[in-house]
């Protein structure tokens, strides 16, 4: 997630959570996005974020990495209530297969992105927001 901007940038769903999970996550971000030299990139204490792969793709995008304190859910306040708003928002229970779950989440995104407007950014969605922020 752009903080600044509330807008997913890079999202990937797999049956573990390993550390591909996040490089896939991580890369897609990097060419959505481009982001300057010396950016801040958080995440929570995950063993993936910490690992060598992880933190040589964010060295190669020059991005310094930032993890929060053990034990300290509010360090990744911001993609916690993300997570807390996509469960709510989509009504996640099971999914048939793991196609159905990429697209229904990819479909949820999108919204998210494009329609869901959010109070913190003067009730727009991040895309228009965005929008207004380079005219």
């Amino acid at each position: 997630m752009d903080r600044y901007l509330r807008k997913i940038v890079g999202w990937c769903i797999e049956l573990s959570m390993d550390k591909g999970l996040v490089i896939a996550a991580l890369k897609q971000a990097i060419k959505a996005r481009q982001p300057s030299p010396q950016l801040i990139h958080h995440t929570d204490r995950g063993g993936q974020y910490a690992s060598i792969e992880y933190r040589k793709l964010l060295a190669r995008a020059q991005m310094q990495q930032s993890m929060s304190r053990a034990g300290d859910c509010y360090d990744n306040a911001y993609m916690e209530s993300c997570f807390g708003t996509l469960k709510t928002e989509l009504e996640i229970s099971s999914y048939d297969d793991l196609s159905q779950a990429r697209r229904e989440i990819a479909d949820y995104i999108n919204y998210y992105n494009t329609l869901r407007r959010h109070s913190s950014l003067d009730n727009q969605s991040p895309n228009r927001f965005e929008l207004r922020l380079t005219n």
